[in-house]
C-alpha cells in the first residue's frame, strides 16, 4: 500500500467522502447553509466547505482517488479509487469511522 492512501483515510472528512463513493458514485459538494441564531454551527460548515475546496478535495484529486467536476460540483471515483477499495470495504464492514 502507498502513503496516499493512507494520507486520504487519515482525516475525518476525507474518509467519509470516499466511503461515500463507495456506495453511491457520483457524489455532490453542495453548499451548507444554517439557519440564524445557529452562528457557532454555521461557522464551522464554513470552515468545513472551505477546508474540502481548498485542502481536502484538491489532495483527494491530486492522489487520483476521485474526479473533481468544480463548475458542476460533483466528484467521481477517479483512477485510483480501486486502490483504496478493499481498505474502504474493511472500514465500512467494522464499523471503524
Amino acid at each position: 500500500m502507498n502513503d496516499n492512501i493512507f494520507d486520504a483515510l487519515r482525516d475525518e472528512h476525507r474518509r467519509e467522502l470516499l466511503l461515500d463513493l463507495l456506495e453511491h458514485n457520483p457524489q455532490s459538494v453542495t453548499n451548507q447553509s444554517t439557519a440564524d441564531g445557529q452562528t457557532e454551527q454555521a461557522d464551522a460548515d464554513r470552515q468545513l466547505q472551505i477546508a474540502m475546496y481548498h485542502t481536502h478535495l484538491p489532495k483527494l484529486e491530486d492522489y487520483g482517488f476521485i474526479q473533481w467536476d468544480e463548475n458542476r460540483n460533483e466528484i467521481i471515483k477517479g483512477p485510483q479509487f480501486r486502490e483504496l477499495r478493499p481498505l474502504l470495504k474493511w472500514v465500512n464492514d467494522s464499523g471503524e469511522c
